[in-house]
């Protein structure tokens, strides 16, 4: 598969590290568990339903509770991406910029391609409850960061959860080589009129309550 050929040759993912999945009707088509994303063919791909029964195909990632529940958080998503990317894990390491974002409005194409990101907290990989996490969080997005763990992004089809992963990387590696330097943000105002005018959320002043973080 493209996509997959495409997170390993940006350097997104590694060995068996990470995972994908595509909506087709009540389905969802998965990278099966400890697969490498750069040499998934359409036939090797794990079949399920929305209730995480194989239907067709090798045993799925442990992670498809997550993938799931960004499907019922909104109809338009159609794609979910999941990788362990140097930059991105290494954010997640760290605390957070704020409740609704991890990361500042560094540069405009994050602001335009990604937009407010935040960050979920740990859970062990495959543990369910990050899933309700996710699919509770009360404002849109179209990426997390998870906690010491990786990034997510979503998009209408594969291309566009790739294209807003490899952009989530980008200012993750700008945020991580500008640590402890004085740093000249997008404002709040340019940040929401950019998200807006191009079809991602940025949120202005103080969201609604976010979940609470379990340990």
């Amino acid at each position: 598969m493209l996509a997959g050929r495409s997170l390993t040759a940006n350097g997104l993912s590694r060995g068996s590290a990470g995972n994908l999945s595509v909506r087709e009707g009540d389905h969802l088509l998965m990278s099966p568990t400890g697969s490498d994303l750069g040499s998934l063919v359409a036939a090797s791909l794990s079949v399920l339903d929305f209730e995480g029964n194989l239907l067709e195909g090798p045993r799925p990632s442990k992670e498809f509770p997550f993938h799931r529940a960004f499907y019922r958080r909104d109809r338009s998503t159609n794609a979910v991406v999941h990788v362990h990317s140097p930059a991105a894990m290494a954010v997640s390491c760290l605390e957070p910029w704020t409740e609704w974002s991890a990361i500042p409005p560094l540069t405009p194409y994050f602001v335009m391609r990604v937009g407010q990101t935040p960050l979920v907290p740990y859970a062990d990989p495959g543990d369910p409850s990050q899933a309700d996490w996710i699919e509770a969080i009360p404002f849109p997005l179209h990426a997390v960061l998870l906690q010491n763990h990786g990034a997510i992004t979503v998009g209408r089809d594969l291309a566009e959860a790739v294209d807003t992963a490899v952009e989530l990387e980008q200012v993750c590696d700008t945020l991580l080589r500008t640590a402890g330097l004085p740093k000249r943000l997008l404002s709040q105002e340019t940040a929401v009129r950019l998200a807006g005018k191009y079809g991602r959320h940025w949120t202005l002043g103080q969201p609604a309550a976010v979940p609470p973080a379990h340990s």
